[in-house]
């Protein structure tokens, strides 16, 4: 685990219970949200603060230093499932990584299917 991870996983220990609580989270304007996915290849369960920008039935998540973190390409290719939390209400969603040189971001679709 290289420092930045640690780090990282220190940070997200920290900013989890503050963007899991409907009244903490005010103090983040509202632009955090905790997602939980599964491993595609470890099968458990993943739950992480995330900073997002909401357009109508979509999130869009930004991954910052992408080529440091591995959490992203849980999305790559055809995308997963995931779970957010919107307004303390959970959201379920489907989350599709997409590169732009050393940019990505999570494009998350909150419509329902069909």
């Amino acid at each position: 685990m290289t420092f930045l991870q640690r780090m990282a996983r220190i940070v997200n220990l920290a900013v989890l219970p503050v963007v899991s609580s409907p009244r903490l989270n005010r103090m983040t304007g509202a632009r955090m949200t905790v997602v939980r996915y599964t491993g595609r290849r470890s099968g458990r369960a993943v739950t992480l603060p995330v900073a997002f920008r909401s357009e109508h039935e979509r999130l869009v998540i930004d991954v910052a230093l992408p080529d440091k973190k591995a959490w992203w390409r849980n999305f790559t290719g055809d995308g997963a499932p995931l779970t957010v939390t919107l307004d303390g209400v959970d959201r379920h969603g489907h989350g599709v990584a997409v590169r732009d040189g050393d940019l990505v971001r999570i494009e998350v679709d909150l419509s329902p299917p069909g």
